[in-house]
């Protein structure tokens, strides 16, 4: 087996063309991973040649990722807002577009104080602890169904060292008492079973329950929706990711449920992505 430099090894990204559109910065986190250096490091020392150790261990990663496994899961971590979260098989891996649900919150709760926020289906609990990462005194608590989940989103917590973030198991508003919020947040299953995404990319190995709903991908926007206002106080925000597609329908739910104020807001590819209401009765 001949030896490859850093150079040739990123080399490697020609192969993942067809299953990639971050083909070179997958092959360079996978290198940096396997040399325990900074992505500075690969294009100052491009000549250095890997170790033998080295060199199996890149080999043997880029194979999993040649294979369509997502870089996420091969690294065992995913970079979400200001913070590395630790991701595994049981929830969703934390997307880019998501950040601008996160944005969005963090103006709706700019002027409160120790605001309440409730995020409904946490996985990892990115969103939660991104709030909480931003806001020292909102009191966050994040709900998911699956068990793996909340351990998952309890170890990121512990790791970030995060004291104003809670998570629970429960399915949806189940495990709630009467307690209301000033925002929910919530980026729930939205893609239907027959979407033939489903079929391709990262998708293939992240859980269908954290992807696919009933009702064309609408039912648990849906049940969220009708819900929530038993769990916000008066002006309380509920906040929703969804499909590009569903924006319109999303907003029709919001207004007949009588939520005020709906709007929708693109993400950074310029879909419709995330839609909130107000909720103004008590």
């Amino acid at each position: 087996m001949s030896t490859l430099s850093i150079a040739d090894a990123l080399a490697y990204r020609g192969q993942l063309a067809a299953l990639s559109d971050s083909a070179e910065l997958d092959t360079a986190l996978l290198l940096c991973y396997c040399l325990g250096k900074p992505r500075s490091y690969l294009y100052s020392w491009p000549e250095r040649a890997l170790t033998a150790e080295e060199q199996a261990q890149f080999q043997a990663l880029f194979a999993r990722r040649a294979a369509g496994e997502p870089i996420a899961h091969i690294l065992g971590y995913r970079d979400f807002w200001s913070l590395s979260l630790a991701v595994s098989p049981a929830s969703l891996i934390p997307r880019p577009d998501t950040e601008c649900l996160v944005e969005r919150a963090l103006e709706i709760i700019r002027d409160q104080i120790r605001p309440q926020i409730l995020d409904l289906g946490t996985g990892t609990g990115a969103i939660a602890l991104a709030l909480a990462s931003e806001r020292s005194d909102a009191d966050v608590l994040g709900l998911d169904c699956v068990a793996d989940a909340v351990a998952l989103a309890k170890a990121n917590s512990t790791a970030l060292s995060l004291r104003n973030v809670r998570f629970q198991q429960s399915n949806w508003f189940a495990a709630l008492d009467a307690k209301r919020y000033q925002l929910i947040v919530s980026n729930p299953p939205y893609i239907d079973a027959d979407d033939p995404h489903l079929r391709e990319g990262d998708v293939r190995f992240e859980p269908r329950s954290a992807l696919v709903a009933a009702d064309g991908g609408m039912a648990d926007l849906k049940h969220i929706i009708q819900f929530a206002p038993e769990y916000l106080h008066a002006d309380g925000v509920l906040l929703l990711e969804h499909g590009f597609q569903q924006a319109s329908a999303v907003r029709q739910v919001f207004s007949e449920r009588g939520f005020s104020g709906v709007e929708t807001r693109c993400d950074y590819g310029g879909n419709e992505r995330i839609s909130w209401g107000v909720w103004r009765h008590e």
